[in-house]
């Protein structure tokens, strides 16, 4: 693109100065010629000889400021035809010092300063020189986008994404589509500057466009790393990862079944181990006896529990809180029984004095989405709060479900 644009920059300076330097006076001969034998050099292609040529009339003594500048004009042209990017640049610099690069045609060689020191790497100067055009009234909408780049390739972060952010918010007002490049530039560079903040909320503009693995997982890493994330919640976690489909190594797919049963939730413990084994993830390899005796375990308490849920009802229901109901609740939930596991919840959460009010909210949002009630999910999950990392979760639900307003 940069390339692209410095030769077409180049060309349009070049047009503009040429028809400016036209309407200036004569040249007196012993200047004149050889900058007409450097034309037609010039147009067949053979440019050491064109530039020996602007030589020769440079070194006329006596020059006017008019001869002066048409000697830079053509040299200017051999340069950025035959690819001498720096000799280039240095012309342009010295046309617009002249002052006789009339106003109007100031931005065309402003931006191609820009785009040549780009391709020289010379970064500050791509910054200075975009100003100039900016200031001078250039609109183009690339040279925004260099001017970011610039900022970006020299280690000024905040600048980049100062300049990447107001132009994403432009896009989005107008209702076009970010590019993926430009929300990367302002992912890094958020990065470089650890704003966690600002770089989460660029990683689900990341996913809610280009929902990749990558931005996903980068995603919940910024979830997690959030001041105050607390590490119980590291199931739920685990929960989305498989969702989405992040978690499949064997290692994973065991922590994960041995956290469910710690909660305890055999039912979804029993989900999560015999995917992996329908998977062929788990039940091969080295590891396999100890996968088949987790296997069994989590067969035999979700045997031994599942009777039971009816009886602990009674005594949940005649707690002084609602812990024990929304634990009952979610453990029915686990075993597929939506129905009953949302009533106890919801039971639970209107008696209150919970110990985890959000995470109560989170799993109710999680038990009406797996029930196929999303509206009820997706409000459920909006009115999940604090500072602990269930409203990041719940968060992450709602970009998943593809409802991001």
């Amino acid at each position: 693109m940069t390339h692209f644009l410095a030769r077409a920059a180049l060309s349009a300076a070049l047009l503009g100065a040429c028809g400016t330097a036209a309407a200036q006076e004569a040249l007196r001969p012993e200047v004149g010629k050889p900058l007409a034998r450097a034309k037609q050099l010039l147009a067949g292609h053979q440019y050491g000889p064109a530039l020996a040529q602007v030589n020769a009339a440079a070194a006329v003594r006596g020059l006017t400021a008019n001869e002066s500048f048409i000697v830079q004009e053509m040299r200017g042209a051999i340069a950025q035809q035959s690819g001498q990017v720096a000799l280039a640049a240095k012309t342009y610099a010295d046309m617009l010092a002249s002052g006789r690069v009339p106003a109007a045609e100031q931005p065309k060689l402003y931006m191609a300063e820009a785009s040549m020191a780009y391709q020289m790497k010379n970064y500050p100067n791509v910054v200075a020189w975009t100003q100039k055009y900016l200031h001078a009234g250039g609109r183009a909408p690339e040279m925004n986008m260099l001017l970011i780049q610039a900022y970006y390739l020299q280690g000024d972060y905040p600048n980049a994404a100062r300049l990447q952010t107001a132009q994403i918010a432009a896009m989005q007002k107008a209702g076009q589509r970010p590019t993926e490049q430009e929300l990367q530039l302002l992912a890094r560079s958020q990065e470089e500057m650890h704003d966690t903040l600002g770089f989460g909320n660029t990683m689900t503009l990341l996913v809610t466009y280009y929902p990749k693995p990558d931005y996903w997982q980068n995603l919940i890493h910024s979830a997690q790393t959030r001041p105050g994330f607390n590490s119980r919640l590291q199931l739920d976690v685990d929960r989305f990862q498989m969702a989405i489909g992040l978690i499949t190594k064997p290692a994973d797919l065991m922590d994960m079944t041995e956290l469910a049963l710690q909660v305890p939730l055999p039912g979804e413990a029993k989900a999560i181990v015999d995917r992996g084994f329908a998977s062929g993830a788990l039940g091969t390899g080295p590891e396999a006896a100890r996968q088949q005796r987790l296997r069994a375990l989590v067969d035999k308490v979700y045997a031994d529990e599942q009777p039971k849920l009816a009886g602990r009802e009674a005594e949940a229901q005649a707690a002084h809180d609602g812990n024990a109901l929304v634990a009952l609740g979610d453990e029915y939930a686990s075993y597929g029984q939506y129905d009953r596991g949302i009533a106890l919840m919801l039971a639970g959460i209107r008696k209150a004095a919970l110990r985890h009010p959000d995470d109560a909210k989170l799993h109710l949002g999680l038990a009406y989405l797996h029930a196929g009630r999303k509206p009820d999910a997706v409000r459920v999950f909006r009115t999940v709060g604090g500072t602990e990392g269930a409203a990041e979760i719940a968060r992450l639900w709602i970009l998943q479900s593809g409802t991001t307003k």
